[in-house]
């Protein structure tokens, strides 16, 4: 199989080295492969693509040719037998003594795994649920360390770094907060589902970070604001002359926060790097034929 694509990105061959429960709605998974030696990324909000087997499969089916028609010959492949194709953001990567890499960790937001669960699990949770070492995938990731798919880019002259996320993002934000230089003024609010998901952080920068638990909370599950808006709303900004705001995760979230953050708290709408990571009612696939 043919695994090179056009840098800055190419397909690398791995398996599961080991998983690590987080909390009641997050796993993380340790990959590791040969080919990972190539693997380079500076971090941060790295976005990757991960291709997941089927129930019954042993590995991920693809194209025989990964090459530039990678894509047309994922699509044309049965919809029972194609990868189950994912997006997800790299929390972190080990490297040997010559800093090549051997190991990288990607967070998954767990959701329907457990008995007695509100709504199904969708492929990728059910996958992680059960991946045992030696499980094999798929990942199209970067070959080059400053690429396009890294989007957490404060301005030089920015003052204060404003971070919101949902579960889905937590790794983005969490990987954010520990590259940033020492000193670095943050405010960040991080959204999880339940208490247990909360996270020690080891971070240099000044930052204030307020995790927001929904199940402490009246509101219902379906809510499309984020809870971080009551928060922004009572208590308003830092003073800063140039903040830089990343916020990521459900789309009708995102846009809610970043409305709010440009039309009442002045933050210039050039300097709001905005994600949304899924969509509240839509499958990854769904939003895929959407755009």
């Amino acid at each position: 199989m043919t695994t090179a694509v056009a840098a800055p990105f190419r397909f690398f061959s791995l398996q599961v080295a080991r998983t690590r429960r987080l909390g009641p709605s997050l796993l993380r998974v340790t990959f590791a492969g040969p080919d990972l030696h190539a693997f380079l990324s500076d971090g941060r909000d790295q976005s990757l693509s991960l291709f997941l087997p089927r129930p019954g499969q042993s590995e991920p089916a693809v194209p025989v040719e990964l090459g530039d028609g990678w894509w047309q010959g994922w699509r044309e492949l049965p919809d029972d037998v194609r990868a189950v194709m994912r997006s997800y953001t790299l929390r972190g990567l080990r490297r040997d003594a010559l800093g090549r890499t051997t190991e990288i960790d990607i967070d998954f937001a767990l959701h329907g795994v457990d008995p007695g669960a509100a709504s199904p699990a969708g492929p990728a949770s059910r996958w992680a649920a059960g991946a045992r070492a030696g499980d094999r995938v798929l990942l199209l990731g970067p070959a080059v360390e400053d690429n396009r798919a890294i989007r957490f880019r404060p301005p030089e002259d920015t003052d204060l770094v404003v971070l919101w996320a949902d579960e889905t993002a937590v790794p983005a934000a969490s990987a954010v907060l520990e590259s940033l230089p020492a000193g670095t003024r943050v405010r960040a609010w991080l959204e999880v589902p339940a208490a247990g998901d909360i996270q020690d952080l080891v971070t240099d920068v000044d930052a204030e970070i307020t995790w927001l638990v929904r199940a402490d909370t009246s509101r219902a599950a379906s809510a499309s604001t984020p809870l971080a808006l009551d928060a922004i709303r009572d208590g308003g900004l830092p003073h800063a002359r140039a903040p830089y705001a990343w916020i990521a995760g459900e789309s009708g979230c995102v846009k809610a926060l970043r409305r709010h953050l440009v039309r009442e708290c002045g933050v210039d709408r050039r300097r709001v790097t905005f994600v949304g990571y899924w969509r509240r009612g839509l499958t990854e696939e769904q939003l895929r034929e959407r755009e």
